[in-house]
């Protein structure tokens, strides 16, 4: 059903953040506050299943506002949209790869919808109001079901001609020892990749190869204090991290380094990574703040939803 430009005068925008285990939906008012915010878990697996969840969490979201009409919609994804064939790419939601995700959404919406990768949403949260405000460069980080992260330049995501911009993890682990070669399969195709040692599922796969107790990411890094096996494993985790931000450093050399995604809540990266990283960044010294987004691992909804700035609606002949 075609919607008219006066059904978006309201304002309201719709972030989504399509993860691996759940999907968050929030709605913004004009001025940016939040009105509604719903997560439910993401259908695993199932392509239809996933766009009808994008689609009834929208109408969920879109019964908050308070005189009716529509919201603007953008969506994070764990992935990209493909610049030459319209079609997602990079995606660790494997479901979705191949697929013209943003021609179902936008049928199954009723309007047009921007996709970004949802690392960019994060980094552009917290470049705008978050542990990145007033940085000229500002390298963000998902560390969750996946690991991937986003660049903001002077305010403005950078994707880059591909649409891989900061897609980190999925180069090698830099500066590897003998036990840590080839390394794990990824979904990717190859071994050794950086989301195959630190995204929640590798801490906990990396703690049951070493212990053989299965324990989630969280556990283990929260128990690292006072559990000598998950000590242990919290110590290859900042290492791995430590050996791979600094490359990022080396590299783009940003001005602060944001973490979000559900292993960023561990206090003890905060303590221990700058101090990690020093050795390996070629520099004589390492002044790289490394920060815990400031709006949690919700960040990236946020950053969704401003994919449409305020004041920009869809055309009124949609």
């Amino acid at each position: 059903m075609a919607a008219t430009g006066s059904s978006f005068a309201s304002g309201h925008r719709i972030g989504i953040d399509l993860g691996g285990t759940k999907t968050e939906g929030i709605l913004l008012d004009r001025q940016g506050n939040e009105l509604a915010r719903h997560r439910v878990p993401t259908p695993k697996g199932d392509y239809d299943g996933t766009v009808a969840t994008v689609r009834d969490l929208v109408a969920r979201l879109e019964g908050g506002i308070p005189a009716g009409g529509k919201a603007t919609v953008g969506l994070g994804i764990p992935g990209a949209i493909s610049p030459a064939t319209g079609l997602v790419k990079n995606a660790n939601s494997t479901w979705l790869i191949g697929k013209d995700f943003t021609r179902d959404l936008v049928q199954a919406l009723g309007r047009p919808v921007r996709i970004e990768n949802d690392a960019n949403c994060l980094a552009v949260s917290e470049a705008t109001d978050g542990a990145g405000a007033g940085c000229g460069v500002v390298f963000a980080a998902i560390l969750g079901t996946g690991c991937g992260a986003g660049i903001v330049v002077h305010g403005r995501p950078l994707g880059g001609r591909n649409a891989i911009a900061g897609e980190w993890g999925h180069n090698p682990l830099p500066w590897p020892m003998d036990a840590e070669r080839p390394g794990p399969a990824c979904y990717c195709g190859k071994h050794g990749c950086l989301e195959t040692f630190v995204s929640g599922p590798a801490v906990a796969a990396d703690h049951l190869a070493a212990t053989g107790e299965a324990l989630d990411a969280a556990t283990i890094l929260s128990r690292a204090d006072i559990d000598p096996g998950c000590a242990a494993t919290a110590d290859r985790l900042v290492g791995r991290l430590a050996r791979g931000l600094a490359a990022v450093v080396n590299l783009l050399d940003p001005d602060v380094i944001v973490l979000g995604g559900g292993l960023s809540n561990a206090d003890l990266l905060y303590d221990r990574l700058p101090a990690a990283m020093e050795p390996w960044a070629f520099s004589d010294r390492l002044d790289t703040p490394v920060r815990r987004a400031r709006h949690g691992d919700s960040s990236g909804v946020r950053g969704a939803a401003w994919l449409w700035r305020p004041g920009e609606m869809p055309d009124a002949d949609y």
